[in-house]
């Protein structure tokens, strides 16, 4: 018998993600968290053998690890209701997105895919046609738009505290990528260097545009326009692993965002800060629980996750007591029980939760692309100011 989806786990199959591969891991980790989803299939590599073996890491039955996902999506559209993937993970290099998702799609599946949506905005365009044809569900992990304060952050802005926006700085500097590690056999960033399974960009294309979302995602301002130099630093490099970006907005807020994957001895230290006419505001990915609050006639205000002070969505977000450190799992694992539960919704005929519609789709997916050629155009043309 095929249960109500909300009397039951939702159940998840998975592109990519094997053996040695990194994001695959912290996808079935923040998918596993609430004990709302239960992985239940995959084709784990293009590499059929490896694919199965990384199944049977999984404790997965032999017969639902397929050799590649044209495969596992014709085979679980052939099972009952009752048995087959409810939705489709989707965590590739970029260039496989497309293809998965367009597969996952036609075949009667949802798809959560990881970001950049695609491998280039034409397919993002096409990507959002097939998605209105099928009349599927489409999520991205943005996951950063997943912490507590950053829904705080952004209801703060909504709210009008700050008054109207003026500035925005975002950064996202990290270290990683200062030597050409990519001809040692390091696997991350061999993908990731290499225009044919990255795109047209490198860092702006990996992190740039996690900074650019999670601007648009907390002003709830588009950008209009931008001004971008992007390098290369590391000789032989293909793609770029530096970007300085002036950014214009809608409404007249100006920005700078900052991506760099050579700047030596930073990690992920993604920070935001927003100015306004009457307030300002400040929030570090190292420091995740933490939201400054600046005004220009009182001391600095410190809000901290878990508190009853906050918003309904800072509140929903959260998992654990006040004190106790949440992070980048469960910002992932937001993102994964939202899309969960709105899918359970679609399954059962039923009113979704307005907390679970709370999760980047389609159009942040387009948004990004357009954000990587726009940058790529304008470094191009000597920092031209380019419109998205």
């Amino acid at each position: 018998m095929n249960k109500p989806a909300s009397q039951r786990k939702i159940r998840m199959g998975m592109v990519g993600g094997g053996r040695g591969a990194f994001i695959g891991a912290i996808h079935r980790i923040a998918a596993a968290m609430d004990g709302r989803i239960e992985l239940v299939c995959g084709a784990f590599s293009s590499d059929p053998q490896r694919s199965r073996d990384s199944g049977a890491d999984f404790y997965l039955p032999a017969s639902r690890c397929y050799g590649s996902f044209e495969e596992m999506m014709k085979s679980e559209a052939a099972l009952p209701l009752g048995e087959r993937m409810d939705f489709v993970s989707i965590v590739t290099p970029n260039h496989v997105h497309f293809p998965a998702a367009k597969s996952a799609l036609e075949h009667g599946f949802a798809v959560l895919s990881d970001k950049p949506a695609t491998f280039n905005l034409a397919e993002a365009l096409e990507l959002r046609e097939i998605i209105s044809r099928t009349g599927l569900l489409y999520g991205l992990t943005h996951n950063y738009t997943g912490y507590p304060l950053v829904k705080e952050a952004c209801e703060i802005v909504r709210s009008g505290r700050l008054g109207k926006l003026r500035k925005v700085v975002v950064e996202y500097p990290q270290g990683w990528l200062a030597t050409r590690i990519e001809e040692s056999g390091q696997k991350q960033a061999a993908w990731r260097t290499d225009p044919k399974r990255s795109g047209a960009a490198g860092c702006i294309g990996d992190i740039g545009t996690h900074a650019e979302n999670l601007a648009e995602y907390i002003t709830g301002l588009r950008i209009k326009e931008l001004a971008a130099d992007i390098t290369a630093f590391v000789d032989g490099r293909l793609l770029d692993d530096d970007a300085n970006v002036l950014l214009r907005f809608e409404g007249g807020a100006k920005g700078i965002l900052h991506a760099s994957q050579i700047s030596v001895g930073e990690e992920n230290n993604l920070n935001i800060r927003i100015y306004g006419e009457t307030g300002g505001l400040e929030w570090h990915q190292r420091e995740p629980n933490t939201l400054l609050l600046k005004w220009p006639d009182r001391p600095v205000e410190i809000l901290r996750t878990g508190m009853g002070y906050l918003g309904k969505a800072a509140a929903a977000a959260t998992r654990t007591p006040p004190t106790h450190p949440e992070g980048y799992l469960e910002a992932f694992a937001n993102i994964y029980r939202n899309f969960a539960n709105h899918l359970a919704s679609v399954i059962d005929g039923t009113t979704p939760d307005p907390v679970s519609l709370d999760y980047p789709g389609i159009e942040d997916g387009i948004r990004g692309m357009a954000f990587i050629e726009a940058v790529v155009e304008s470094s191009q043309g000597n920092a031209r100011w380019t419109p998205l």
